[in-house]
């Protein structure tokens, strides 16, 4: 069954049924639009909540070293994630199905139009060719009836015994030639039926039913185009659903990570005082009678016993250098970290020496790269910097030495030292490899393995494969995106949630 066959007097139904499919193509565009809007907003309000839960400053950073805070930071980081896909469902959607069904609602109302317009042009010559027949019909029947009149005025005259016979003579011509001119248009009436009937029937047999036939196809094009298009509406989300499921398994396991013996263990050790239980109170016995007062007695007051209670606010004594207004246990942390972040800069600040010293050197044999003089300031501040991070460091080696004994704190010092020169030693083999040129490149700041493919269809994206190894230029500052190198070198964005950094 098709429509030429079996709807070839229903152009009205036909051209009604294609524009009902076409509205309902604007409003699927519409639709998805829409969606699309959902799931943008959707996404922006979860960035903001992670945004407003997120801690910042040094005392919430402190606190995340407890498991269930940082797991808390975990979720949000998760769902930060999360926030991304969402996004990535509507920017595929607005791609996938929006841009490209507009596209082809376009190239479809054409073709509609098209194929209305023969349709009509087709009526309108069957139409034409009509009305040419009614008027040779109608020229036909008026001939004719002229022609029995001027035949039966001939044959009166003929019988008239008054009539001269030059009279009877013209009455016959007249009515031969009024019969000649009816015999030639009924000729052209029949001819003129002949070509009417030969268009009618390539009309109703040929031409219609080819314009519906296409209309037809038309019309199945898109019902499949639609149904392409509402699979897409679901493959779309279903492609970045093991992504999500990574995200809500990521939540999962930040809730089982969660360790309350070692929080409670670690918040023991931050805040241990170190010092001893207070002693009993003596007792005062009045019963041996009051000693009268002397002048020693008036001199020196009896001592007070202070309070320790230790839910009372205390006041708080001002910061010293040495950390010496901490308990015993809380000094010694802070000593100890305080020349962790000193041996650190003492030796960068040696790398910094190492590495100018260097530099001098290849200026000293090749001066047309330099010039070593421009040099000394630099190495002169290095140096200086170095004595004044000794100097600091042998202080606060000595204020440990003093909070945690002999024994103790010459095994710390001793560690340190070594640590240090360790790490000195290291550093040697750091500039062994010196270039030549001294441009400014930016350097990764880590390395990451793409977990899933990704096409980058927006401008400044890139396109990854899965299992593929990149390089970070640029972390992910929230929005869910990061800038990576491929090995080709070329460069651009990706979400982060497709990558699994590497230690």
């Amino acid at each position: 069954m098709d429509w030429g066959t079996d709807l070839w007097d229903q152009y009205d139904h036909i051209d009604k049924h294609t524009q009902s499919g076409i509205d309902l193509v604007e409003r699927y565009i519409k639709f998805v639009k829409e969606r699309t809007e959902i799931e943008q907003g959707y996404a922006k309000q979860l960035r903001n909540l992670t945004k407003k839960y997120a801690k910042r400053g040094s005392k919430e950073e402190q606190d995340c070293r407890f498991s269930n805070h940082a797991s808390f930071q975990e979720i949000l980081n998760e769902l930060n994630d999360y926030a991304g896909q969402r996004e990535l469902i509507a920017e595929n959607m607005i791609t996938a199905i929006c841009v490209e069904l507009t596209k082809y609602l376009q190239d479809l109302k054409q073709e509609r139009k098209t194929h209305l317009s023969d349709a009509k042009k087709a009526q309108q010559n069957l139409e034409s060719s009509f009305k040419q027949l009614e008027s040779t019909k109608k020229r036909f029947a008026k001939e004719w009836a002229e022609a029995e009149k001027a035949t039966q005025q001939a044959e009166k005259i003929e019988n008239d015994l008054n009539a001269t016979r030059l009279d009877a003579e013209k009455a016959k011509q007249h009515a031969h030639s009024r019969t000649h001119t009816a015999e030639e248009c009924r000729s052209d009436y029949a001819a003129q039926l002949q070509k009417y009937n030969k268009e009618q029937n390539f009309f109703y047999y040929s031409e219609i039913p080819q314009i519906f036939n296409k209309m037809q196809d038309m019309d199945e094009r898109r019902i499949r185009r639609m149904a392409e298009g509402y699979c897409q509406f679901s493959d779309i989300e279903k492609k970045v659903l093991p992504i999500i499921s990574k995200c809500l398994e990521g939540i999962s396991a930040a809730g089982v990570k969660i360790d309350e013996k070692k929080d409670s263990i670690l918040f023991i050790e931050q805040h241990k005082s170190g010092f001893e239980r207070p002693a009993d109170v003596e007792f005062e016995d009045y019963t041996q009678g009051i000693k009268p007062a002397t002048s020693d007695s008036s001199l020196n007051p009896p001592k007070v016993r202070a309070k320790l209670w230790p839910f009372s606010k205390k006041h708080k004594p001002p910061a010293a250098e040495d950390f010496s207004h901490l308990p015993p246990e809380q000094r010694k942390k802070r000593l100890q970290g305080k020349i962790d972040d000193i041996t650190k800069d003492l030796q960068k600040a040696q790398d910094q020496s190492d590495a100018l010293e260097k530099m001098k050197g290849v200026y000293e044999q090749n001066p047309q790269m330099g010039d070593p003089s421009s040099l000394e300031p630099q190495i002169t501040e290095t140096a200086q910097n170095i004595g004044r991070l000794r100097g600091e460091l042998a202080k606060y080696e000595t204020w440990l030495a003093e909070a945690v004994g002999g024994d103790e704190s010459s095994n710390t010092i001793n560690n340190n030292t070594q640590h240090g020169i360790v790490a000195a030693d290291q550093s040697q083999n750091i500039y062994t490899d010196f270039e030549d040129e001294f441009d400014d490149i930016e350097t990764p700041v880590g390395q990451c393995t793409a977990l899933y493919t990704f096409e980058g269809n927006s401008e400044g994206t890139i396109s990854i494969t899965e299992g593929e190894l990149l390089s970070i230029m640029e972390e992910d500052k929230g929005d869910g995106w990061m800038r990576v190198l491929r090995a080709g070198g070329e460069e651009g964005y990706i979400p982060s949630s497709y990558v699994k950094l590497s230690p």
